[in-house]
């Protein structure tokens, strides 16, 4: 075994890294930087929403084929690319020949099954030589608003053939020494819609890969080549250090994890489950999905390569939250995967597209049969599920409009930690999205985003409370067709960890319009549930309200939702996990929630056993605490 990085001394660093300490820091802080101006850049200049608003990308600094392609920098951006980006560099170079390489290129390609996640995951590979050898990569994988198929933008569940999908791409050149390539770019043309936009952000992407190429070279130019590739192996080698000091310090063991997916595109009747072992010995950790659910039938399924990816995100949460994400740090980490599962599915019927459901049931599941062993550094389960939305339709020029991500559950709560209470109005934990203005969503496309606010009593209670689930009404002006991807309603998802409670379960209703005219602007009140179509979730027989021994109701009983102009969708999301017995929360805390509308006067007396007196809703600075009136609750419902 080498030694320790901190062992070594100057000489053996040198030797070993081609450049001494203070070098081998310079080049990768200014790595991570060339990285954040690259990003900077995508996101000041790209057109489509998902990319200029929703982070959906991901950009690497890789090494090249002599190194082993090692990732020493990845964005932070979406994290649902991170683990993949190493095999999808390899993976696009290596099929389509490193030899062929010359400066100024960009390969391309987004086979789900060679670069993981989906289709519309567009991969751009910039070669950067120096002296002639081919030294690193500077890569981009985008979402592209389109990529034909049979459903615009091509969010939904219920493809069932990879043949549905969209335009496959095999790696292939998008520009050669500078020039773009017609016949590459008339492709995505020919089979994508709306054109224009993608136009326009290729031409972007490819400014941004020329700028990381100029900011690449210029280290090269100072440092030369021997110390570049000696700072990604160090960074690498550093990660890896990180990640195998975190799992020495955990005791050995065995533990087990489960989470469900509820469905497929085809009926509600299967369900999917996905499991996991985790064993660790010594610096050594291994993830074993055997007993994970076959394949689905639709495209709610992910590549192993998106098994990869979580596995990362669900030990850097849990183990080194601080260090870098870099290819290095799987070194400590073996990940057995059975062929044809949701999360390793193979084509043509193993369609992929939905990867975040199952690959986000795998990360709740680690993260569930983790929290024991890792005592107080455990992390409650969040929102669940992407929970996206897309609706589509025609303005009255004929042309289509498209909106993603827009009117559904995208945003909601994360899991509470030691760290404090969890935050109510993010992405489920694979992402690192922001969200999108209501004025930008409302310009792009017919839609009024209604009501937006956080639901009294939804999330986990603990001594650090749980996200509060997001509840949000949408109305869209024009006639539309839309697809939900709804798939974590029939088990909470926020499961709470050391002794705090579950999220609250969420769900989606609708209000059509009647005789033409438009739905009036719902309240939220228990009653208005009673009104609404149930269209996705577990709701009891009367009320319409979610709930855990209620009828399930299945999102994919209608392919393409249709609505006349007017109706009115209402997304409620789950509620995230609590953090420690809630029985410890201070009262204060407690206080602080009735007050911000988190808690009710009702919840915090049965949750965390605090008596507040006063009127939240009229007079929320006169709320008080009853000391004696706690004490004697808490003592009361003491085991």
């Amino acid at each position: 075994m080498n030694a320790r990085i901190r062992d070594l001394s100057n000489e053996a660093f040198a030797a070993r890294y081609g450049c001494d300490r203070f070098v081998a820091t310079v080049l990768g802080n200014r790595l991570e930087y060339v990285l954040e101006h690259v990003c900077q850049k995508l996101l000041a200049c790209a057109f489509s929403p998902l990319l200029r608003d929703f982070y959906d990308f991901a950009a690497t600094i890789t090494g090249p084929p002599e190194a082993g392609y090692p990732t020493p920098v990845v964005s932070k951006t979406f994290m649902a690319f991170t683990g993949t980006m190493t095999e999808s560099v390899r993976n696009t170079i290596e099929e389509y020949g490193p030899e062929r390489l010359r400066p100024g290129d960009v390969i391309i390609a987004n086979d789900p099954y060679r670069t993981g996640t989906h289709v519309n995951d567009v991969l751009f590979c910039r070669p950067v030589f120096h002296d002639g050898q081919l030294t690193a990569f500077v890569t981009i994988k985008a979402h592209q608003l389109d990529i034909g198929g049979a459903v615009p933008g091509g969010f939904s569940a219920n493809k069932t053939s990879v043949y549905e999908n969209g335009l496959v791409l095999s790696p292939r050149a998008l520009m050669l020494g500078g020039e773009p390539v017609r016949e590459t770019w008339t492709l995505f043309i020919d089979n994508a819609r709306f054109a224009p936009v993608l136009v326009n952000d290729m031409q972007t992407l490819v400014a941004c890969l020329d700028l990381g190429e100029q900011l690449v070279m210029a280290s090269l130019a100072r440092y030369g080549r021997p110390a570049l590739l000696g700072a990604m192996h160090y960074v690498c080698d550093a990660d890896a250090e990180r990640m195998a000091s975190a799992l020495a310090r955990l005791p050995d063991g065995q533990w087990k994890g489960e989470a469900l997916v509820d469905c497929d595109g085809i009926d509600d009747k299967e369900e999917f489950p996905v499991r996991c072992t985790i064993t660790k010995h010594g610096e050594r950790i291994e993830v074993d999905l055997s007993g994970t659910s076959r394949q689905a039938r639709t495209s709610i399924n992910g590549t192993f390569l998106d098994v990869k990816a979580t596995v990362g995100v669900a030990l850097k949460f849990l183990f080194d939250p601080n260090g870098r994400f870099t290819s290095g740090m799987y070194r400590s980490v073996d990940i057995v995967i059975p062929d044809g599962a949701i999360c390793s599915a193979l084509p043509p019927d193993g369609v992929v597209f939905a990867y975040g459901e199952s690959t986000n049931a795998l990360l709740l599941a680690m993260l569930q049969a983790m929290s024991e062993a890792v005592g107080e550094d455990a992390v409650a389960g969040d929102v669940g599920s992407p929970n996206l939305h897309t609706a589509r339709g025609f303005h009255p020029d004929g042309s289509m409009w498209i909106a993603v991500g827009v009117a559904g559950g995208e945003r909601g709560p994360w899991g509470a930690t030691r760290a404090g209470d969890a935050d109510s109005f993010s992405i489920f934990y694979q992402a690192n999205s922001i969200d999108t203005a209501i004025e930008v969503s409302e310009t792009d496309s017919p839609v009024v985003i209604l009501r937006r606010e956080y639901v009294t009593d939804s999330g986990g209670a603990g001594y650090n409370r749980g996200g509060a689930s997001v509840l949000k009404d949408s109305t869209f002006l024009q006639p539309a067709a839309h697809n939900l991807i709804t798939l974590r309603l029939k088990q909470p998802t926020g499961k709470g960890v050391r002794g705090g409670g579950d999220g609250a379960l969420g769900g989606v209703w609708l209000w059509h319009t009647r005789d033409g005219e438009r739905v009036a602007r719902q309240d939220t009140s228990a009653a208005s549930y009673g009104t609404a179509l149930r269209v996705a979730g577990r709701f009891d027989p009367g009320t319409g309200l979610p709930s855990l021994t209620g009828e399930y109701y299945w999102y994919g009983r209608d392919r393409d939702w249709a609505t006349e102009s007017g109706a009115v969708w209402r997304y409620v999301t789950n509620g995230g996990g609590g953090w420690g017995d809630a029985f410890t929360r201070e009262p204060a805390r407690v206080l602080r929630d009735v007050r911000d509308g988190y808690v009710s006067l009702q919840g915090a007396a049965r949750d965390y056993g605090v008596v507040v007196t006063g009127d939240p809703l009229r007079n929320p600075e006169g709320l008080a605490l009853d000391l004696e009136g706690t004490r004697t609750l808490r003592e009361r419902k003491q085991p």
